[in-house]
């Protein structure tokens, strides 16, 4: 008899949220209990498959007897604790933040960016033409995918996914200090010329389209990329014999990119570069 183990059971916490009970298992953060709450809290440097980085500060909320605003994503909820998410003072902070970075980079390809900027009133065009810009053309140094820092809000993610949560290639790290830190690989070289493995795990945590593939790049420039034409596919990779699970999004029946979900306990939304970006056979109709 094959005996099935059972995780340990994590007691519940109860606080208030929003003036209202909420109840969550011990460990859980305040955006757990804000999404299992139907709470729309903004976030973008948060990521299901990785540890909190508090890198965009977007999720702020306030808890009674705390002096500054918290991070929703990263701060642990407490027995007892008040926590409000739609306070004056939370919306002012995210109004600000998300003009800083839509100033400074382009946003167009961030989900839910533009949403996010007219639900807070955000006016990014009242810093003026003389704020700071990433003026950098997109690098293409490669056939698999695209460096765009122009859309680079410096959350951090690929560098996690690339270093010790996931890839440990450490092929990506953050280059220079203040105004002029950027993602970089080593001495800024070509991504030819760097330690990348090419398993496409920095794209898939991307927030902002900073990191793209080819496919979906030239689609977009070309202005054929449409995601509402899109279907997903799930199925299993066919490399090798670990079973890693691959969503296929197809577009006018061509492979247009490939993703992986995250909730699958094989790969966790992992892929190498077979999984990712190895499926031209199948559009091979000779």
């Amino acid at each position: 008899m094959t005996v099935t183990p059972l995780a340990v059971p994590r007691r519940l916490l109860t606080f208030t949220l929003d003036g209202q009970e909420a109840r969550v298992p011990e460990g859980a953060t305040i955006l757990d209990a804000c999404r299992a709450a139907g709470r729309d809290v903004p976030t973008l440097c948060e990521g299901d498959t990785l540890t909190p980085r508090n890198a965009c500060r977007v999720c702020v909320v306030e808890v009674t007897g705390s002096r500054t605003l918290v991070p929703a994503c990263s701060r642990r909820a407490e027995a007892g604790m008040e926590v409000r998410t739609d306070t004056e003072r939370a919306r002012h902070s995210r109004k600000v933040v998300l003009e800083l970075l839509a100033s400074s980079v382009d946003m167009s390809t961030t989900p839910e960016a533009a949403g996010w900027i007219k639900e807070y009133g955000a006016e990014p065009g009242r810093f003026g033409p003389d704020a700071a810009r990433v003026n950098e053309e997109p690098r293409v140094d490669n056939d698999l995918y695209v460096r765009d820092y122009g859309k680079c809000v410096l959350c951090y993610k690929c560098v996690d996914a690339c270093g010790e949560q996931w890839q440990n290639t450490f092929a990506i790290s953050v280059a220079g200090r203040g105004f002029d830190a950027r993602i970089a690989v080593e001495h800024d070289a070509p991504l030819t010329d760097s330690a990348c493995v090419y398993c496409g795990n920095c794209v898939e945590v991307c927030p902002t389209g900073a990191l793209s593939f080819r496919s979906e790049f030239e689609m977009r420039r070309a202005g054929t990329w449409d995601e509402s034409a899109q279907t997903g596919t799930t199925t299993v990779c066919a490399y090798c014999g670990v079973g890693c699970n691959l969503t296929l999004r197809v577009q006018d029946n061509e492979i247009v990119k490939v993703t992986s979900p995250h909730d699958s306990p094989v790969t966790h939304g992992n892929l190498c570069i077979k999984g990712r970006f190895g499926y031209q056979h199948v559009k091979n109709r000779d």
